[in-house]
């Protein structure tokens, strides 16, 4: 097949054309900042139509995962900056699929589970589950996330593409060992003395292993007859303080403080990164992907936390103790 990857020179784009070119396909990556890589990368701005349109025309399958990293401060041009490039970037595909002469079969659309509520009492699924906003006793600087989610996804399915099959994958915390990954966020912390419980640890994290989410993408893109929302997340999400001991124990960190709320906020700015990203409960289930059929790798986090310490181990970017035995 030939896919077509807006934003795809980012972190998880980098993931899956790396995977999708060594199984021989044809990838296109849109970059603002054209590099060298093993796949063709054309020149876009993920604003206006232009020449890069000519990739879409033609090919079998879009996936556009163009927006600015939200591991980042949430200061007022930054929060500008994440709307503005999932919105506008979706927008411009959407037009170019369009005004296709050969519009592509599908169009997957990267989203976030950040959408949903906080919540402790249930997962949310793509049929019950419940979308985030203005809820009691939640900081209200949270819901930019969900309002992000909802302007992202109404463009997505607002746009006029009535020949192209479309899925908004509501993705979970994609964990690779990559360095500007969420993973090396979260074992940053453990690095440095603070992956103990976060608060009071029930808040829910939901995650999936790079090598399921590849999958989980392939799968969309083999199986028409899947469109509309899709969580793309581990079956079995972890409370934080469950998660948080397996990744010590998984890197070898025998001693990880607790963070109070007021610490973590503290650590978060040392690593210029926001308190949200473990201190919400997200709590997102794969419905649709399993009703479907598919199938994990790597269902629970323990087996994939030893799996992630070990190859940031083998990269050579870090180094750490053996794994703790107890």
């Amino acid at each position: 097949m030939k896919l077509v990857l807006p934003g795809g020179a980012g972190h998880v784009g980098t993931l899956l054309a790396r995977a999708l070119h060594a199984e021989r396909h044809e990838v296109v990556v849109l970059s603002r900042e054209p590099r060298t890589a093993p796949w063709r990368v054309v020149r876009w701005d993920g604003v206006t139509l232009g020449d890069w349109t000519r990739e879409i025309d033609g090919c079998d399958c879009v996936i556009n995962l163009a927006g600015r990293s939200v591991n980042c401060r949430y200061t007022p041009d930054n929060r500008r900056w994440i709307m503005d490039s999932r919105v506008r970037s979706t927008r411009v595909v959407g037009e170019a699929i369009a005004r296709a002469h050969r519009p592509p079969r599908t169009w997957l659309q990267m989203s976030s589970a950040a959408v949903y509520a906080h919540r402790y009492d249930a997962a949310n699924d793509e049929t019950s589950g419940r979308i985030g906003g203005d809820e009691p006793g939640v900081p209200r600087s949270w819901g930019f996330s969900v309002e992000v989610v909802r302007a992202w996804e109404h463009a997505l399915f607002g746009a006029p593409t009535p020949a192209t099959r479309r899925v908004a994958l509501r993705a979970a915390m994609v964990m690779s060992p990559d360095r500007d990954g969420v993973f090396a966020t979260l074992l940053g912390l453990v690095r440095v003395g603070l992956g103990g419980t976060v608060g009071d640890g029930r808040q829910m994290v939901s995650w999936i292993h790079e090598q399921d989410f590849v999958r989980a993408v392939r799968w969309l893109v083999e199986h028409a007859g899947i469109e509309g929302v899709v969580n793309v997340t581990s079956p079995e999400a972890e409370p934080n303080a469950r998660f948080m001991h397996a990744l010590r124990r998984a890197w070898g960190a025998r001693v990880g403080l607790p963070a109070a709320p007021w610490v973590l906020a503290m650590g978060a700015w040392m690593l210029r990164t926001e308190p949200e990203l473990v201190l919400k409960s997200r709590w997102s289930h794969p419905g649709r992907l399993l009703e479907s059929g598919f199938t994990f790798k790597w269902p629970h986090w323990e087996d994939a936390a030893r799996d992630l310490c070990e190859r940031s181990r083998r990269s050579g970017s870090v180094t750490a103790p053996a794994p703790a035995a107890d």
